[in-house]
């Protein structure tokens, strides 16, 4: 079987080298690129991050790969945001007031409320809301997956909301807007729930029509 083109998009900021690593070892042709032939090529198309939303829209933008990423995202094409990368695709975030964001999946980036430990550093379980999701295949609600951040998601439409997990209060830990789907957690450090995730990704960017 052909290994599909998976982008990571590079710019210069988070969990690059582990995303594209990781997404190597479940069966991707997966590149490092800034390329916008390249990531309109590809069959898939990954958004990772890490650190703080502004310094990462930033970034992103003084790379040049704000465009490509709308591009991708509206183009039906499998798209998938990780950690900060989820959070870029909102429309814009409490920790970094007047940067905006993507604007892909409407809604806001939200602190997680007082009275439990900033950042959640740890394994949490998933309550999956969208078993049917391809991308949630074999994941059910045993799946064990590992946090690290101090803000969730809070988007307009409640029904975007794929899976949630439970810290003080429940926070929102995955979205699916028709082709985007992004996670607050890191897959690529969650052991063979998040390797079985990637897969999914994977499959589904091996079913892209040529």
């Amino acid at each position: 079987m052909t290994r599909p083109r998976i982008a990571v998009l590079d710019y210069g900021i988070g969990n690059l080298h582990s995303a594209h690593k990781a997404l190597e070892h479940v069966g991707a042709d997966a590149v490092l690129t800034t390329d916008p032939v390249a990531i309109a090529e590809a069959d898939g198309v990954v958004l990772p991050g890490v650190g703080a939303f502004g310094a990462c829209m930033d970034a992103l933008r003084a790379a040049g790969l704000e465009q490509p990423a709308l591009d991708a995202a509206a183009s039906g094409r499998p798209f998938l945001g990780i950690c900060v990368g989820m959070q870029m695709l909102f429309d814009d975030s409490e920790e970094t007031p007047g940067v905006p964001g993507l604007g892909v999946i409407p809604g806001t980036i939200r602190w997680i409320p007082p009275g439990v430990k900033r950042p959640q550093m740890q394994w949490n379980r998933l309550i999956v809301d969208r078993p049917d999701d391809p991308m949630l295949a074999g994941l059910a609600d045993e799946a064990w997956v590992y946090f690290v951040h101090s803000l969730h998601g809070v988007p307009t439409d409640p029904s975007v909301v794929a899976a949630r997990c439970e810290y003080g209060t429940t926070l929102n830990a995955a979205f699916r807007r028709d082709n985007v789907f992004a996670v607050q957690f890191h897959p690529e450090k969650s052991s063979r729930h998040g390797l079985r995730l990637l897969s999914n990704f994977v499959a589904q960017c091996a079913a892209v029509p040529a």
